[in-house]
């Protein structure tokens, strides 16, 4: 089992906000990255929107990162800990400029990217880029059949629904020749399909935990299904979360720093095929309380996990 951060103050979900993470800046995010890197975290992961419009602010906060950006950013604090996007609407970019991007980032960063795809929620930012919110699906599976073939061709060609080019060059390549890693988000059966067909690993989100070993089933009993590994990383955070960014009660105690309860929180969802997780956060009152809980996390949980 893997313990996974997301970065502090690269949302503001109310459901999730605690007044600390205001104050965060870059400085404060780099050493953070810094100090997850050396004390043996797996990943660090930041959210993304483009645009929030002004009904979704209330519960899902304004402040989100452009993730590739703010990846690249980590990967110069950072040596050996992954970078992930969580979760990325790749439906809303041109498919040649995000192979570009996560290839770079990649790249430099030493084959160290993850991007964790859906298909998207909010239809007013789709509105708002001009991109038709009830072809994102279809878009989403020909942005990454386009995406693939850039990142694996000297020379690529691509013909349709909704891009065409011809013949083109583009370097660098990600550092595994073919591919970042790549997640998808979600428990509808298309997320099933792809991450049988392309991914390395699935991301429940807000599928019910009772429900992950069920989607694990469908993936590996999918047609398209590979025989590869598949990792599932769930964020325990989300047992709060409903349907867009809204507030659902849960009996779980997110404030414990009680090494056996955490542990017993962990090996639940480890039971049901999970492989890698982000703890709760507690209430907490500063930066500095962060580090320490960052601190106990590693010393105390980690060496106790499987």
């Amino acid at each position: 089992m893997q313990l996974n951060l997301t970065i502090p103050n690269n949302h503001r979900v109310t459901t999730l906000l605690q007044p600390w993470q205001d104050s965060v800046g870059g400085a404060e995010i780099g050493r953070i990255a810094a100090l997850a890197d050396r004390l043996g975290f797996g990943r660090l992961s930041v959210g993304e929107h483009f645009a929030v419009p002004r009904e979704h602010v209330a519960a899902s906060g304004a402040h989100y990162m452009h993730a590739t950006t703010a990846l690249a950013y980590l990967a110069g604090h950072t040596e050996r800990i992954r970078l992930a996007a969580n979760v990325s609407v790749i439906a809303l970019q041109h498919p040649i400029v995000q192979a570009k991007q996560w290839a770079t980032l990649d790249w430099l960063g030493g084959g160290r990217a993850d991007l964790i795809v859906g298909a998207g929620w909010m239809r007013a930012e789709f509105d708002a880029l001009g991109v038709d919110f009830h072809t994102r699906g279809r878009r989403l599976d020909e942005y990454i059949e386009a995406m693939r073939e850039i990142w694996s061709s000297e020379f690529t060609s691509h013909r349709g629904e909704f891009v065409e080019f011809d013949d083109i060059a583009a370097e660098p390549k990600p550092i595994g020749g073919h591919s970042v890693g790549l997640w998808f988000a979600g428990d509808v059966p298309q997320t099933f399909r792809r991450v049988a067909e392309w991914g390395v690993g699935w991301s429940p989100y807000l599928t019910p935990p009772e429900r992950i070993s069920e989607g694990i089933d469908r993936i590996k009993s999918h047609p398209e299904y590979r025989g590869q590994t598949v990792d599932v990383f769930f964020n325990l955070a989300n047992l709060r979360l409903g349907q867009a960014h809204s507030s659902r009660a849960d009996d779980h105690d997110f404030d414990t720093w009680n090494v056996q309860k955490l542990l017993d929180q962990i090996g639940w969802v480890q039971s049901l095929g999970v492989t890698e997780v982000a703890p709760p956060l507690p209430k907490l009152d500063s930066l500095e309380h962060y580090v320490e809980r960052l601190h106990w996390l590693a010393e105390e949980i980690m060496p106790r996990l499987e």
